[in-house]
């Protein structure tokens, strides 16, 4: 299983350090948040790209790059070694994909351009802390770099793709793949040609120019058939509105509904083993489980201390409560927190803290008192397994860290109703 780096740099980009950098650079803590979030698969995964090069191995073996970490904000601006490796990774493109992450993140171009020696600094401190730890080489460090290219397009915000952020390249020869085998299969109507846009098209042999109509002919008058069909039916029947689902509930008074009703994460894939030192839990890939392992697997727990520990929280995938309840649980959640019972066993020096939120909506005392409920729940199960003494704590945050507005649509605000854990001292 290989370590996911993004899920240790992000570790040294949390709410703290995103506070810090609104003040100093006049944005709003939203705008700073997304443009991390923009910058942070570009860095890395320029990095993948570049796993070899001597500039961004020398840079990374550098005696100043842990410093790094000790002062992203102020300490990463001007240096000659960051600009050095941006130039390196991202060469003449730097400029446009800058622009982008500036637009989707509603900041300035300039902020942007601090933010990126800023993440930079943080991805070389960090794969040169791991580098030391695992008494890697530079040929062991080019290895895990190639690695990070199956963890970056998970990584992607939603408005961004990975040709906005310069790595395109990651799917070209895939997309090369797919296209050879799809015009392979064509009938004899001629070769393909692909052209550099991507586009096909079919060199039909002037003898036979006359067979083209013998399936087109049908081909449109069918079209036109369906199209005449769909308008009818349209008519006949108005499309109602789809409502989205419906995930808040009734509690105790009608006015107040369950804004901490948990939404499963979309796309999280199929159960999976996950390795634990030889035994298979069953969870998502890139999931809590996996994140959670990687992390203590790479020994970095050991030195973290509390403040470090506090920017890194890991959402439970898998753990959903009966709506309007703080100690039901829907079927199969169970199993999640087990997962994590084991983990915490496997590990007896860690510690973990449980954590609930909620969205904007409803009554910030109502918010409060069921996150609060839910995440007691988690530890009281915790402490059923065995591992109370490694739990520290739970706190319910009610919507206290909510980002989406409360007049957004119930999709938009699911991803600030979550139970989260994460690692003490």
């Amino acid at each position: 299983m290989s370590v996911n780096l993004i899920d240790l740099i992000k570790g040294q980009l949390g709410p703290a350090l995103i506070t810090q950098a609104s003040t100093q650079f006049g944005e709003s803590e939203s705008g700073i948040s997304k443009a991390i979030s923009g910058l942070l698969p570009a860095v890395v995964g320029g990095m993948a790209r570049n796993a070899s090069n001597p500039t961004l191995l020398d840079a990374i073996f550098g005696s100043a790059s842990q410093g790094y970490l000790n002062n992203l904000v102020g300490g990463t601006s001007d240096n000659s070694v960051i600009s050095a490796v941006l130039n390196t990774i991202f060469g003449g493109r730097a400029s446009d994909l800058f622009s982008s992450v500036a637009s989707f993140a509603g900041v300035n171009n300039s902020t942007v351009n601090s933010l990126a020696n800023m993440v930079t600094g943080a991805t070389l401190g960090t794969v040169s802390k791991y580098a030391s730890d695992q008494n890697l080489d530079r040929a062991g460090v080019s290895r895990l770099l190639e690695q990070q290219k199956s963890h970056v397009s998970a990584l992607l915000p939603a408005g961004l793709s990975l040709a906005s952020l310069g790595l395109g390249d990651f799917t070209t020869s895939t997309t090369n793949n797919n296209l050879k085998d799809k015009t392979m299969n064509t009938n004899n109507q001629g070769n393909p040609d692909v052209n550099r846009a991507g586009n096909t098209h079919v060199n039909v042999d002037r003898k036979d120019n006359n067979s083209i109509w013998k399936w087109l002919l049908p081909l449109l008058l069918l079209l036109l058939a369906g199209w005449f069909l769909w308008k009818q039916c349209d008519k006949k029947n108005p499309e109602t509105p789809m409502q989205p689902a419906d995930s808040t509930v009734v509690v105790e008074d009608s006015t107040m509904v369950d804004t901490a009703a948990v939404t499963a994460p979309a796309n999280r894939g199929e159960l999976q083993d996950i390795d634990l030192n030889g035994t298979a839990l069953r969870g998502y890939p890139n999931g809590l489980e996996q994140r959670m392992i990687s992390y203590l697997q790479s020994g970095q727990y050991a030195n973290a201390n509390e403040e470090g520990l506090k920017a890194v929280w890991y959402d439970f995938d898998n753990v959903n409560f009966v709506h309007g309840s703080k100690d039901q649980l829907e079927a199969g959640s169970e199993a999640q927190i087990e997962n994590l019972a084991k983990i915490l066993k496997a590990y007896p020096d860690a510690k973990v803290k449980i954590g609930g939120y909620t969205d904007k909506t409803g009554n910030e005392a109502v918010n409060k008192e069921i996150s609060q409920g839910r995440a007691n729940f988690i530890k009281s199960q915790l402490e059923k397994y065995g591992v109370g003494s490694q739990v520290t704590g739970a706190e319910g945050y009610g919507s206290e860290f909510a980002t989406v507005d409360a007049s957004a649509s119930d999709a938009e605000r699911a991803k600030d109703r979550k139970m989260a854990v994460r690692f003490s001292k």
